[in-house]
């Protein structure tokens, strides 16, 4: 078979805050297909973006003192420290606001527009709230008001939060500018529309989300497609309203608007939604024109497939909005929409970042935590549907160090002390026992790439562990510990161990989509070249000399667990709520998790920002004496201290607060103070906090100290510690 020529992409995460867990879920799960084609010996070019237009990236920029350009550049320069930690093997990363998007876009638009068969855009006036103050239209998320249906004050303008209502930004009580907090008025505009519900949308719509590619694959998943089937018929939608069939997509808003200006339309942008999916073009124009490749003649080749791998959230832009487009300005389609689940955390728990509950990417790294530790974990819980996945600590620890550790990496470390001390390094001769295991590892070899090529990381990993189980039987069977003690068995040794280092070197082969960091360290160990699936045929040999063999991979920790969810100090929740707005492109509602540009993500000219962070931190948002009243901070008397049995960071104070009783309370001080320094001293605690239970004990209270923001440059946590004369339960006030 000639090799394939493959164009991938995931999903453009929006600019306007870090990577979250879902991004690096989506990442892993694209680049284990990606690696596993290229090792298949196909061509493939796997580009990423920043989606770097829209309302909430203008406004988080002025908020920071910056340019809109200035704020994404920040968060660009963020990326890679996460991609390259993770093994993500992107051929190029751009942006959205790059030339050759504002080029491919505008091209689409005049396409769509100038359809032989008859314009596909139109323009119609309508009404929106407008904020007099900032001179600006308001997407809904930047109007709120009082609930039309519970009367719940502060609601959005598209759903309430309190009943769950879905309603019209016109349908609030008393309607108010989040930006300005200005009463916004009514004005009309004249709006660009994208013609969803002519017949010819959709009739190709309708054959292309429910037929098959051009090699008899369907372009959806059956699940996908039988919800966006639902979009063609009567429906209700949440409101209790009814809907026919598609309706047309308004592409356009007014300025001031960070975007793409349309053609011959004067202070009119590109909604953020079209300008979008034609960043997957863009990065991939920008990467083939910097290795001096033509564009035009790559897209244009009949052979090439195009895949994009995407959440189950934004199915509506990349199954209706995105195929159209394409297929109406006369460009080739995709040919698969790959729609995975969310990722939800310890038995389905809502990530929350102040509750220690979120799974942050890059404090998982920042802790030494083994990446690959995760890729493996996610690719065991992964499969073809759009089913959501979750990660669960205790399982995590089990699975890798089970399956990793104990099962995989354990026959590397039981064979190669012996190949090395007994036998020069050199592989033996296998007997027939051998060769029949051997035989059914790579009897395995075709199932595998099915499963790997369907995107069944699941059953791929759980059939690659059936065959470790099967090698460490083995091994097992034949106990080489015991048989270097035996005289004249030498040879059997030999040949067992040889098996051994056979065999890994072909789980390793198997593994390697999913492992490809510690698949290059075997590869250096064993002495080979880079492996390929077509090499599972192969053997290393008989006389093959490896390498000396050095430890691989640590277990997974509870400590490292417990550091990994540990719940953020009281400041940094501080810091947390002054993160920039989490909203989603065009100022939409979005689930995932997001966080704002730090001083540190900051192009040169932002840098100074920092100088407004005291300690490192952003003072938090303003709060009334009242909200300080509820706090009841009193002085305690450590009365003893002593380290906490499993935990690297906590110890455990025994509290006089003044009650004639004694309080038990954990801080996560353990990295500063020794136990028996802080005995006999004083210092001040939350009194009225709610007791916490936690894995050691109940928690009664909270001891306040200090720390920079920045813990790496600037580290050490300080005890506060009254001056002399101050006793046990006075209050803070």
């Amino acid at each position: 078979m000639s090799p394939r020529r493959l164009f991938v992409t995931t999903a453009l995460p929006y600019a306007n805050g870090k990577f979250h867990i879902g991004h690096i879920m989506e990442y892993i799960q694209a680049d284990i297909w990606v690696r596993y084609q290229r090792m298949q010996g196909h061509a493939v070019n796997f580009v990423g973006a920043d989606d770097a237009h829209g309302a909430p990236i203008m406004i988080a920029a002025e908020k920071a003192g910056l340019t809109p350009e200035q704020f994404v550049a920040g968060i660009a320069a963020g990326r890679k420290e996460y991609l390259d930690g993770f093994h993500i093997s992107f051929d190029n990363w751009s942006s959205t606001d790059s030339p050759e998007n504002h080029e491919l876009a505008r091209q689409i638009y005049r396409d769509l527009r100038d359809n032989p068969q008859g314009s596909l855009i139109e323009t119609k006036t309508i009404e929106q709230f407008f904020d007099p103050e900032k001179n600006m239209f308001l997407p809904d998320r930047y109007i709120k008001g009082g609930c039309p249906k519970c009367g719940a004050k502060d609601q959005y303008g598209d759903n309430c939060e309190n009943c769950g209502a879905v309603y019209a930004p016109t349908d609030l009580i008393n309607p108010y500018s989040a930006l300005s907090g200005a009463t916004p008025v009514l004005k009309s505009s004249e709006h660009f529309f994208f013609k969803l519900s002519d017949q010819r949308c959709v009739d190709f719509l309708e054959k292309w989300t429910q037929g098959n590619d051009e090699s008899g694959k369907p372009r959806l998943q059956p699940e996908v497609a039988n919800k966006v089937k639902e979009w063609f018929s009567v429906r209700t939608n949440p409101d209790g309203s009814k809907s026919e069939g598609l309706g047309d997509w308004d592409i356009s808003r007014d300025a001031p608007y960070f975007g793409i200006e349309i053609p011959d339309a004067p202070g009119k942008y590109f909604y953020v939604w079209l300008d979008a999916p034609v960043g997957y073009l863009a990065s991939l124009k920008n990467l083939l024109e910097k290795r001096g490749q033509s564009y035009d003649d790559y897209i244009a080749d009949p052979a090439l497939e195009q895949y994009h791998f995407i959440g189950k959230d934004i199915v509506t832009f990349h199954t209706l909005f995105w195929p159209a487009m394409l297929h109406f300005s006369g460009r080739r389609t995709p040919n698969n929409i790959f729609v995975h689940g969310f990722l939800t955390v310890n038995n389905g728990e809502k990530m929350s970042k102040s509750r220690g509950t979120g799974l942050d990417p890059l404090k998982y790294l920042s802790l030494g935590m083994n990446p690959e530790w995760l890729r493996y974990y996610l690719a065991a819980k992964l499969n073809a549907k759009n089913e959501d996945i979750d990660f669960n600590a205790d399982d995590f620890m089990a699975r890798v160090n089970s399956d990793l550790v104990g099962k995989y990496i354990n026959i590397a470390s039981r064979a190669a002390g012996f190949i090395a001390k007994r036998f020069a390094g050199k592989l033996g001769e296998i007997t027939a026992d051998g060769v029949a295991l051997l035989g059914n590892l790579r009897a395995q070899k075709e199932t595998l790439e099915q499963l790997y090529e369907s995107r069944e990381y699941a059953k791929a990993q759980r059939e690659v562990m059936l065959l470790a189980d099967q090698v460490n039987a083995y091994v097992d069977q034949n106990k080489p510990w015991e048989l270097a003690k035996k005289e004249g068995m030498d040879a059997r040794l030999h040949d067992v161990c040889t098996v051994c280092i056979e065999a890994f070197r072909l789980l390793t082969l198997y593994l390697k989509p999913v492992l490809p960091g510690l698949a290059v360290q075997v590869e250096a160990f064993l002495n080979i070249a880079a492996l390929g699936f077509s090499d599972a045929s192969s053997s290393l040999g008989q006389g093959h000399r490896i390498g000396d063999y050095k430890h691989l991979m640590q277990r997974v920790t509870p400590e490292q667990l417990e550091a990994l969810f540990e719940a953020p100090a009281p400041v940094e929740k501080a810091q947390a709520a002054t993160d920039s707005i989490a909203t989603a492109p065009g100022g939409e509602k979005n689930s995932a998790p997001t966080v704002g540009a730090d001083a540190s993500s900051l192009p040169p000219e932002g840098a100074g920002l920092a100088l407004g962070r005291p300690g490192g931190e952003a003072i938090a948002p303003t709060i009334s004496i009242d909200d300080f009243a509820k706090i009841d901070l009193r002085i305690a008397k450590i009365v003893n201290c002593e380290a906490v049995d499993g935990s690297t960071k906590l110890l455990r104070l025994t509290l006089d607060v003044g009650e004639g009783k004694l309080r038990n309370v954990f801080s996560g001080i353990a990295s500063s103070y020794q136990p028996e320094a802080l005995i006999g001293k004083h210092t001040v605690m939350v009194a009225n906090l709610a007791p916490r239970k936690m894995k050691f004990g109940i928690s009664e209270g909270m001891v306040l100290a200090a720390s920079h923001g920045d813990e790496k440059s600037q580290p050490g946590i300080y005890v506060l510690e009254p001056l002399p004369g101050a006793l046990p339960g006075m209050r803070v006030r």
